[in-house]
């Protein structure tokens, strides 16, 4: 069959770039090869016992009905206590919708907000499906590039430059999926200086990394005055609490762009998995102190990491204060031979390091940034030095 017969709209959808190599890493596992994957951003732990017995007791208790398309109503009352006690946002449960993954989130709040023609900045680096989640609204992404100089934060001044009587929404991670870049208070605030100049832009702040921060504090821009009532808080438990299967997502949202959600997801999925709700709730009550002990491997692990990159040639990263990647700026063997491979850019390179020293990555085309690659540390010690071990060795210059 031919791909003429598919609508236009998946014929121009790009294949997620991080899920792509991960299963060329497991095509290659599978014949054999001894491959190393730093290209998913999953967490290596087990899902905290606390939240698999809430599950099991879910199960025991029959919670295996149709729950709310938009969420049960304890398990929103559960996320408003959340986004109160560590965002300083004060949504009600009509401001919530849970959906199957944050993801699906995203997805919605696109489908709801987007239409043809809209602009939406995009600060690059960018998670990697934002770009075609906001094409397939009929969004226009307009991306906004940074380096690693920068931090990989843009500027008050590049905000206000790629504002037009079009942009319809800026969509941004802190802690930022792939360059582990946060942005602080007055960082945001002079970000929001700017915002507050249209009242008909709104904001996607994506926070699913916020407990994985090393930086001491965290910022939701929806809590900078004059921004609340413009931003959609996207958040899930898949990352701070290795919940990645579960599938469990949410927003906090306007009442109206909550309704719009609900309305959207009624149509499609309905209501999220009624275990993994269960579980979520007893996951989002919690203190955040229960999952210390992988957040501080994280860092551990980024400290780690850091000296490992500085002694490879050519790799020029920043320091990330979240999340669990590196994200390097490569571009040093643009135009060089490694082994008889001519590396012409990202894409190259990762290509290279996964056939010749057997490690997977993600190029940073996929995020918007040519000049980078991002690898994930989310994984043993001993495999980081591993892997490092064998990008030194082919990275060497003849």
């Amino acid at each position: 069959m031919s791909t003429q017969h598919l609508s236009d709209r998946i014929n121009s959808l790009s294949v997620s770039q991080t899920l792509a190599m991960a299963a060329k890493a497991r095509e290659l596992t599978a014949l054999g090869k001894d491959i190393i994957s730093l290209s998913l951003g999953e967490p290596d732990f087990n899902t905290p016992d606390f939240i698999k017995e809430a599950a099991k007791t879910a199960i025991d208790e029959n919670w295996s009905n149709y729950p709310p398309v938009d969420g049960y109503l304890e398990l929103k009352q559960a996320i408003v206590t959340k986004f109160q006690r560590d965002n300083g946002l004060n949504y009600q449960p009509a401001n919530i919708v849970v959906s199957t993954g944050a993801k699906q989130s995203l997805y919605n709040i696109a489908q709801a907000m987007i239409n043809e023609g809209d602009e939406v900045i995009l600060p690059a680096p960018y998670w990697v499906s934002y770009y075609e989640i906001i094409k397939m609204a009929g969004g226009i992404p307009v991306v906004v590039p940074t380096s690693v100089a920068s931090d990989f934060k843009i500027t008050p001044y590049q905000l206000q430059q790629a504002i037009t009587p079009k942009t319809k929404m800026m969509w941004f991670s802190s802690p930022c999926n792939p360059s582990g870049s946060v942005y602080n208070r007055e960082e945001l605030t002079a970000l929001a200086d700017f915002l507050k100049n249209r009242e008909d832009i709104y904001v996607v702040s994506d926070e699913i990394y916020e407990h994985i921060n090393f930086s001491g504090s965290f910022c939701s821009i929806g809590s900078i005055p004059g921004m609340f009532e413009r931003t959609i808080t996207v958040n899930g438990v898949a990352k701070a609490f290795a919940m990645t299967g579960w599938r469990i997502g949410y927003i906090g949202a306007p009442e109206f762009i909550a309704k719009a959600c609900t309305k959207l997801q009624g149509q499609v999925t309905s209501g999220a998995n009624s275990i993994a709700q269960r579980a979520t709730i007893a996951a989002l009550e919690a203190n955040p102190s229960e999952i210390g002990y992988m957040v501080e491997a994280f860092h551990k692990r980024r400290d780690l990491v850091l000296h490992l990159v500085n002694d490879i040639k050519g790799l020029e990263v920043n320091v990330p204060e979240g999340a669990f990647y590196v994200f390097p700026d490569v571009s040093y063997y643009f135009g060089k031979t490694l082994n008889g491979v001519l590396i012409n850019n990202a894409d190259d390179l990762a290509l290279y390091l996964l056939e010749y020293a057997n490690v997977a990555t993600v190029t940073g085309d996929a995020f918007g940034n040519p000049n980078c690659i991002r690898l994930s540390y989310a994984t043993s010690e001993t495999i980081l030095i591993e892997a490092f071990k064998r990008i030194k060795e082919v990275l060497k210059e003849q």
